[in-house]
């Protein structure tokens, strides 16, 4: 996966998302997309209405993961586990993260956190995602990942990806992010350092999708840690 690593990890810094146009190639994209009517492939289904998540579905893949999917998991970990050090590093946290993702899965699993945590996402006309963290045991991992597999227009309208950001005595600030088919955002999962007057500071933040105004929206999401 040939990305500008030192681009990606300026954006994320400055923005608190960084975008990365054209990861996913079409045929990848309908195949993910399609992927979401079989069931084998997946461990649990969530409508978001019954836990007041908002309107919506998504489905939590079963290990082994299928190989598009586990193999974005393991391109993107390395890189991000750098920036996730350098962060973790300014912020005064002493968690540090491996190089392997292998490696870092042993510690989630060693910590009960065993199940995987990769979801495709479903929305049709009406549906949204509530701002949340995807927090899901004692080991997070600090960034995570979505994949549009819709068209914006063709497939739906609406349905943006936003991302909030809570900041101390300040009001939130408000990040969207544009998506084309194929595209990836790189966001943090609850967290990040700021670079303040004062020096370094944390700030919280929150992702959600906003109302699809028409057409059905997929979505791939990834995140590095798995679950209890």
């Amino acid at each position: 996966m040939n990305l500008d690593w030192q681009r990606i990890g300026a954006e994320l810094d400055a923005h608190g998302c960084a975008h990365l146009p054209n990861v996913l190639a079409p045929g990848d994209c309908a195949l993910l997309a399609g992927a979401y009517d079989d069931a084998a492939l997946f461990r649990s289904r969530i409508v978001m209405a019954r836990h007041g998540f908002g309107r919506g579905e998504y489905q939590y893949f079963r290990y082994p993961l299928p190989d598009l999917v586990a193999g974005l998991r393991e391109a993107l970990y390395p890189p991000l586990a750098a920036i996730a050090n350098r962060w973790h590093a300014a912020l005064g946290i002493d968690v540090r993260f491996p190089p392997s993702h292998g490696d870092f899965l042993a510690r989630c699993h060693a910590a009960g956190q065993a199940r995987p945590t990769p979801l495709l996402l479903r929305y049709d006309a009406q549906d949204y995602n509530c701002l949340h963290q995807d927090l899901y045991g004692e080991h997070v991992f600090p960034l995570q990942a979505a994949f549009l597999l819709s068209r914006p227009g063709p497939d739906f309208t609406g349905g943006e990806f936003v991302l909030t950001e809570q900041r101390p005595r300040m009001q939130s600030r408000v990040e969207v992010v544009p998506l084309a088919q194929g595209d990836c955002v790189i966001f943090p999962v609850h967290h990040r350092p700021v670079q303040g007057s004062r020096g370094i500071y944390r700030v919280n933040l929150r992702h959600g999708v906003s109302r699809i105004r028409h057409g059905r929206r997929h979505t791939l999401g990834i995140i590095f840690h798995d679950a209890q």
